[in-house]
């Protein structure tokens, strides 16, 4: 079987990581996030970030699976022209509830969520980028995706695209990315 993951490259690579054909595991490194100024006034861009340049419009689709443990412990899909702008999107672990999480950074960071309180053992992300838009959508099982965000994004010639993680007040978790799959639509 081919290796999805050949052409992917490191940003902040955590201690511990491995991968097969489809399917990478992370345990994240201590004090890990990509955020920017707004509410909290700092900037972090120490998250990690497994990713390959795409060019044009893509779908990218994984299924995540996290035993997050701590406050903000994150997992998800990452889509970044540079430090200041940027998409992140997935589960991020508030108050002991797994919150569909998606954050959007030009410059300033905001943060929106949807608590699944039922605390499902995984969440299905597919991210579609067309011209100057992200859409974000999840779903239990890789059928009847949800809306949760649709994004303006510069519409750039090429983008780091792939899967992020970051534990910005825990000592780390584990999680594992599956079912992954990244298809260049033709414009």
């Amino acid at each position: 079987m081919e290796n999805l993951f050949e052409e992917f490259k490191w940003f902040n690579k955590p201690g511990f990581w491995k991968d097969t054909a489809d399917t990478l595991i992370i345990k994240t490194d201590a004090k890990t996030d990509f955020w920017r100024k707004t509410h909290y006034g700092f900037i972090r861009d120490n998250g990690h970030f497994f990713y390959r340049i795409v060019k044009g419009d893509f779908v990218l689709k994984v299924k995540l699976s996290g035993n997050y443990t701590d406050l903000y412990d994150q997992a998800g899909i990452m889509i970044r022209k540079d430090e200041e702008n940027w998409i992140k999107a997935g589960i991020e672990w508030v108050d002991g509830v797994q919150q569909v999480s998606a954050v959007v950074t030009r410059e300033f960071s905001d943060w929106s969520v949807l608590p699944w309180t039922d605390n499902p053992p995984c969440l299905w992300l597919k991210v579609k980028r067309a011209g100057d838009f992200v859409s974000i959508e999840y779903a239990k099982e890789d059928k009847d995706y949800n809306l949760l965000r649709l994004a303006y994004f510069p519409p750039l010639a090429e983008v780091q695209v792939g899967l992020m993680a970051a534990s910005p007040d825990g000592t780390g978790f584990v999680v594992e990315f599956s079912g992954f799959s990244l298809e260049t639509l033709k414009g």
